[in-house]
């Protein structure tokens, strides 16, 4: 029987449309473990427990051609009608999904942000990049010209491990921040991140822009510190000042336009990025790359916070349609165009807003596509739960991530996640009364499952008033532990990517050599994305 949502796709034909010219979105909707666990090089991780949150912001058109992949289980289907409900016309799935692609002669890739992480290997070689190790650098640090430590992730990431002394900067603000950390140009600058590519990126970033400091990537970043049995610090806070007025920002507006002639960026006016955010035949994403307390406080219309470390690093969470165009703008003149230089060099046709923040764009509507409408379910209060949990009228369903689950849940209550319902829930009678235990804001998944449920036959859903919280508070009984969730049925949390962080030097190592070892896997079309100048 023929689905009206949706056409079917061979992987022979969808290989063909990826490399085409015409824009294209292929979303993997599975959850982040499965995806993680091996996927297209293209495909961009949209979760069905999140589909209509966050496909509006990935491919705001919804006349562009969007492809949507599972393992051939059902799962890419009832996505596609989802989006079809919110007027993607459009819309095909892969024929045999994840399976079908493997037995086509197609690589699926293990591990998150696939092409900016093959992206910073490939860098490393072109450019040669200067790198010291762990142990090199451990010795530098008790030298009198010791170095400066920037670690290139956001300040998150940095409060979970970092080197001591370390600096967080986080890439996006190396060029325009440099002078605030390092005043002098004799001082070496080393540049850290969890594992390699940040490193990579933001190392070269300052070389391509003309520092006149001996820059260096720390090899294999953290991990590679850890895996030397040198000590990290947790809880770090150490950060670049917050100042809207740098030093030396005149002469980072100079080194910012010669890295633009040099790398080709192209700067458009006001009024062109206005006409390419009116033109309902591309995609356009209009790009704040400054902080998120910039963002915060001012930007342009149609804008979405996309801080410029992380659009380099991790370009598939803020871009979801191939080959749309990037127009990137800060206000400052030195952020965007040292992006856009990465972003360009990466195969996206990025460019940089004329005038920045001081551009305008007024009139210009919010780029932003549909998103689900979704109607908050009636509560109970943790007693009536309690209540009906001892006379089994009702089931508590909790739709949180499974390792908040692990870390502990309700007694008695049952995890599931969206496309698992159906079988999670087989056997329980209709007429229970089904209380979900979730996250509350406008970010929870949950009340996306609330009309799957009714589907299913569930007339009586509810959410418990306060959540997880409210039923703590109260003192009631609670439930914690691996066992009450196996690996298996985790399939929302990659293990291999968080292991490497908790102690375990096997899985840090089994992550460096993951990492190391993408270049490998492409084939010729993949690796003909990337766009590298000639050699110096």
């Amino acid at each position: 029987m023929t689905n009206p949502s949706y056409t079917a796709v061979d992987a022979v034909t969808l290989k063909g449309w990826l490399h085409d010219a015409g824009e294209i979105a292929l979303f993997d909707v599975r959850e982040h473990g499965q995806y993680g666990e091996g996927h297209p090089f293209y495909a961009v991780p949209l979760p069905y427990s999140r589909l209509e949150l966050d496909v509006g912001r990935l491919a705001p058109r919804t006349d562009a051609r969007v492809v949507l992949a599972d393992d051939g289980d059902g799962v890419a289907p009832a996505a596609a009608t989802a989006l079809a409900r919110l007027g993607y016309s459009q819309v095909f799935v892969l024929d045999g999904g994840m399976p079908a692609w493997q037995a086509a002669g197609y690589t699926l890739f293990a591990g998150v942000n696939v092409p900016s992480k093959t992206f910073g290997e490939l860098a490393e070689h072109h450019y040669n990049t200067p790198r010291v190790s762990a142990s090199e650098l451990a010795a530098m640090l008790t030298s009198p010209d010791a170095p400066v430590v920037l670690d290139g992730r956001p300040a998150g990431e940095f409060r979970k491990m970092n080197i001591p002394g370390a600096i967080c900067c986080p890439n996006g603000e190396l060029a325009y921040r440099l002078r605030d950390l390092v005043p002098d140009t004799g001082t070496p600058i080393v540049i850290n991140c969890a594992g390699r590519t940040r490193s990579i990126i933001g190392a070269q970033s300052l070389i391509n822009f003309g520092v006149a400091n001996p820059v260096y990537a720390l090899e294999n970043g953290t991990q590679g510190w850890y895996l030397n049995d040198l000590r990290l610090e947790h809880g770090g806070t150490a950060r670049y000042p917050d100042n809207t007025s740098p030093r030396g920002l005149d002469a980072a507006r100079d080194a910012a336009q010669a890295l633009a002639a040099r790398f080709d960026v192209p700067h458009i006016p006001p009024a062109q990025a206005a006409s390419w955010l009116a033109d309902d035949t591309r995609t356009t994403f209009l790009c704040d790359v400054r902080t998120a307390e910039e963002f915060a406080a001012l930007t342009l219309p149609g804008a979405q916070h996309t801080p410029g470390g992380q659009l380099m690093q991790a370009t598939d969470q803020y871009v979801g349609v191939r080959r749309a165009r990037l127009v990137l703008f800060d206000a400052d003149g030195v952020r965007a165009p040292v992006v856009a230089s990465w972003l360009r060099q990466m195969g996206h046709d990025a460019v940089v807003l004329e005038g920045g923040l001081q551009a305008g764009l007024s009139g210009v509507k919010a780029a932003r596509g549909p998103h689900a409408d979704v109607t908050a379910p009636s509560t109970v209060t943790a007693a009536q739960l309690a209540a009906g949990l001892r006379d089994r009228s009702m089931l508590a369903l909790d739709l949180r991530g499974s390792m908040a689950f692990r870390a502990g849940h309700i007694a008695d209550s049952r995890w599931s996640v969206r496309p698992r319902l159906a079988q999670d829930l087989a056997g329980v009678p209709h007429d229970t009364t089904v209380v979900l235990v979730s996250d509350s804001g406008d970010g929870d998944p949950a009340g996306l499952a609330v009309s799957d449920l009714r589907a299913l036959g569930f007339s009586d859903v509810r959410r418990l008033h306060g959540g997880l919280a409210a039923w703590q508070t109260e003192g009631r009984a609670m439930a914690e532990g691996a066992d009450a969730l196996p690996d298996a049925r985790c399939i929302d949390f990659l293990f291999f990517v968080h292991d490497r962080h908790d102690g375990n030097k096997a899985a840090a190592r089994q992550y460096l050599a993951w990492e190391t070892g993408l270049v490998a896997q492409l084939d010729a079309q993949e690796l003909a994305t990337f766009r590298f100048p000639p050699a110096a």
